[in-house]
């Protein structure tokens, strides 16, 4: 029941920045970690940056110093800022979300539908 709207994805030339956002809805009583995920064709999928509830980050080597993760606990949403983009960047991103439904602690672990990056010139 819980839900995952992500945009921002796009087209853009190496060099260029993009945001993407991530939106949850549903039942949520409390959200815990976001998280950005990439997988490019033919490659395994990677974490790329997650944020705690409480604002602590953690960025993968390969972006570290053009993404950055941000979120809004009261409007349950995740950004993703990535600047000087890279050929190498291109893949679908998906948002995944952990928390619970409950105040005893119902969990759950969604995953969004992903969005498109593509750098290219």
């Amino acid at each position: 029941q819980v839900s995952l709207v992500e945009s921002g994805g796009g087209l853009v030339q190496p060099g260029g920045s993009l945001r993407l956002s991530c939106v949850a809805s549903g039942t949520i009583f409390r959200l815990s970690d976001m998280a950005w995920h990439r997988q490019a064709p033919g490659k395994q999928r990677e974490r790329v940056a997650v944020i705690s509830r409480d604002g602590s980050t953690n960025i993968a080597g390969s972006v570290k110093g053009r993404f950055t993760i941000s979120r809004h606990n009261g409007e349950n949403t995740a950004w993703l800022q990535m600047d000087n983009l890279q050929p190498e960047d291109t893949a679908v991103y998906y948002c995944h979300v952990k928390g619970t439904s409950t105040w005893w602690g119902e969990a759950f672990d969604t995953w969004g539908q992903g969005t498109q990056v593509t750098v290219s010139s």
